[in-house]
């Protein structure tokens, strides 16, 4: 049988019966048959129709197109002339060999020749195959179509059915996965729970639309009210899986090379076999194309001599950030960036660039100043080679123009870090001395939107800076610095956190960063800032001798500045300081409103589970889980809002938050109300079923002839005996001494 997601058990059933799974379709679809002869042929529909005159020149320009993917000749192409004396709008061409035929239909399928006309291009074989098995019918019969039925929204979960515009998150735990609404400091409300959901672990789409399973056969996406299975990409085996920013498309890989059995695979074919990456139409579910794992040289060694381990580099495609570009890197040799979605080569070739280490698309479209043409920017780096200095380039792509270059000396390494708004890019620069014993950090800042694209050094920094991060949607950064060597599997280094934000300026423009305050003798080393800015924690992770957390404000109203920061574009404020036991992951809400830290048994198995804090550092709840593993809020789509109305909205807030403040005043004054009418209830069943006992005793009492009230009785029977005197002794130290004798 071929691998197929139908064989998986639905979550929502609770048997399951592998006979009644049907995959000879799929096997029909699917099936390999080779045969000799034809299998170099393909046939390419879609040409301009033409006259016998005319043919020869339509047959030399289609040659251009033919012979960029393969080798064919003119007396190869056989384009039929009908009675008419015009051309069918198709030809049958052959080229050297079964794989050149595979790529041209690849590569040429859905190109378009002029404005006019599309090329589609097939096997022979394929054709073949499909008119001699029935499955094209010599009369044309027009398809069925199938009756409306109308599909869940997949964005429903954006109309909070509270009308508190609460957010979702997803909990893996044990064998179990459930999405939640989160509820502040009540215990969060299930939506839904399934067990064996997932075989490894889950993943939200980029904007919050699927939630990811995997599975031995492949990835299952879920969404909609009811999480019915919205769509399946059979890649066996996977192990990792990345979404392009739009949704559009995605990227499997699994460190086995695919294999594809003889009796064939529900949707790849026999040219994906051996390959580890698929990239996948998420829209049509179809695979686009496939990629084997870049293999290092059998030859490669460390400084030491020993062999260089390979190291999966993921993401290995990064995707530009409108979806119609991704690019994979070469490491030394070239940057490789594909069209989407034909997954062509940018004009037809790599970028080559000597000794490239790394590369990073801009998050944003740039809107670089006095460039109205579109593009979309990639930066990379190169180290020193020879007598050539290190390098930093800007690229432009489809252009492939590099608006602007850097040179770098004493290298050691170098860090790409894109500004969420695509505003700036700073390349943290690691410098070694020239004994290369100890090693400096300096900070260049590329100002992307400003003309020329200027550079701003930061070359204060006497340490190394082990971590760096923008403020998403503006331009303050923090860094966290030590003086030590650090050591994966050592105690956390002593650390500085250091802020960062620009000057004041008159008009429009930004000022140079300046440093704000700097904490000394801390363990951090990791940054999370808010996904609206403003508000970041400073926290240790992953250590089992330090958790601390710091909420910082950089934007604090109340108070006074100190005088050194009065020209500075911040206030900065500690607002609380918290701790978390062996925390592992700090995830913030979408929204910025709260703050998730969990202590994953991925990493440890002591004291498993989350604690929920708002954005002032203040808990809300602290739950421990058994067996815990992920907690992920579920990402928001872009706004519809536009600027206008979102600067309106924010002039409004103080009006808009004296709404909310009255409905969760409401709210929590029906909960305090509820509270008080059960524990009525309770009191008045408790005092019921008192005064039912003291009925049946009496009732009892009087059956057996005693009085009605022991009580009562007890004190009369005290009362006639005789009077009793009680003598009391009283005794008191008046004075107390001790003395030695000799």
């Amino acid at each position: 049988m071929a691998p197929s997601f139908d064989h998986l058990p639905d979550p929502e059933e609770d048997e399951y019966d592998e006979e009644e799974l049907d995959f000879s379709d799929l096997h029909q679809r699917y099936e390999v048959q080779l045969e000799q002869g034809l299998d170099t042929f393909v046939v390419i529909d879609g040409l301009p129709e033409v006259t016998e005159e005319t043919r020869p020149k339509l047959i030399k320009f289609l040659l251009r197109k033919l012979n960029a993917v393969g080798r064919t000749r003119e007396d190869s192409i056989y384009m039929p002339i009908g009675e008419d004396g015009k051309s069918n709008k198709f030809a049958f061409v052959e080229y050297s060999t079964a794989a050149e035929a595979v790529a041209a239909c690849k590569a040429l399928d859905q190109v378009q020749l002029d404005k006019k006309h599309q090329l589609r291009v097939n096997k022979l074989t394929d054709i073949e195959r499909f008119g001699r098995e029935g499955r094209v019918d010599e009369q044309y019969t027009p398809p069925k179509m199938d009756a409306f039925s109308e599909k869940e929204h997949l964005r429903s979960w954006l109309a909070d059915p509270s009308g508190r515009g609460r957010d979702q998150f997803v909990m893996y735990k044990d064998d179990r996965v459930a999405v939640y609404w989160n509820s502040e400091k009540d215990a969060p409300e299930s939506i839904v729970d399934r067990q064996h959901w997932t075989e490894s672990f889950v993943q939200w789409s980029p904007q919050g639309t699927y939630l990811t399973s995997m599975h031995q056969q492949g990835v299952q996406l879920w969404g909609g009210p009811s999480w019915t299975r919205q769509k399946r990409f059979a890649h066996p085996f996977v192990n990792l899986v990345d979404f392009s920013p739009g949704e559009k498309y995605l990227t499997t890989w699994s460190n086995r090379p695919i294999l594809i059995p003889e009796e064939g695979h529900p949707a790849l074919s026999v040219d994906d076999d051996g390959k580890n990456y698929v990239i996948w139409d998420i829209e049509t579910g179809k695979p686009l194309r496939s990629f084997a794992n870049i293999e290092l040289p059998s030859n490669s060694t460390d400084e030491a001599g020993q062999p260089i381990k390979r190291k999966i580099i993921w993401p290995a495609f990064k995707w530009s950030s409108d979806d119609k570009y991704v690019a994979r890197l070469t490491q030394g040799t070239a940057i490789s960036v594909y069209e989407l979605p034909n997954m062509v080569l940018l004009d037809k070739t790599t970028i080559k660039i000597e000794g490239v280490m790394d590369f990073e698309w801009a998050p944003a479209t740039p809107h670089r100043d006095g460039v109205k043409t579109y593009e979309q920017l990639l930066c990379y780096w190169t180290p020193e080679i020879g007598s050539n200095p290190a390098k930093v380039g800007l690229m432009s792509i489809p252009s492939k123009e590099v608006v602007r270059t850097m040179n770098l000396f004493s290298v050691t390494d170098a860090k790409l870090h894109w500004q969420s708004d695509a505003s700036y890019l700073c390349v943290k620069v690691d410098r070694h001395s020239k004994s290369k014993k100890s090693l400096a950090t300096s900070l260049e800042i590329f100002r992307v939107r400003e003309k020329g694209v200027p550079v701003e050094v930061v070359d204060s920094i006497k340490d190394t800076v082990i971590n760096f991060a923008w403020e998403p949607k503006g331009d303050r950064f923090v860094i966290i610095t030590t003086a030590e060597v650090v050591a994966p599997s050592a105690v956390p280094p002593k650390t500085s956190v250091s802020f960062y934000c620009p000057e004041k300026v008159k008009g429009p423009g930004v000022g140079n960063f300046k440093h704000i305050r700097t904490y000394d003798k801390k363990n951090s080393n990791g940054i999370y800032w808010s996904p609206k800015g403003r508000f970041v924690i400073v926290a240790t992770v992953h250590s089992q001798q330090s958790y601390d957390m710091e909420f910082f404000d950089m934007d604090f109203e109340g108070g006074e500045k100190p005088e050194s920061e009065k020209d500075l574009t911040a206030n900065l404020q500690l607002m609380n300081t918290a701790d978390h036991y062996g925390v592992t992951d700090i995830d913030w809400d979408p929204t910025g409103r709260f703050v998730a830290t969990s202590a994953s048994i991925w990493k440890h198995a002591m004291e498993n589970g989350y604690h929920l804090y708002d954005f002032k550092g203040e808990q809300l709840r602290e739950e421990p889980v058994e067996k815990f593993k992920q907690w992920l809020w579920r990402p928001r789509p872009p706004t519809l809002l536009t600027k206008e109305e979102q600067k309106q909205t924010r002039k409004n807030l103080r009006e808009f938050s004296k709404i909310f403040e009255q409905e969760d005043a409401d709210r929590y004054a029906s909960a305090d109300l509820a509270v008080v009418e059960h524990r009525r209830r309770l009191l008045d069943e408790w005092m019921a079923w008192r005064a039912s006992v003291e009925e049946e005793v009496e009732e009892e009492r009087e059956a057996r002839g005693l009085p009605q009230d022991p009580i009562e009785g007890l004190i009369k029977k005290t009362d006639e005996s005789e009077d009793q005197v009680i003598e009391e002794i009283v005794e008191e130290i008046v004075e107390e001494s001790e003395e030695i004798m000799p």
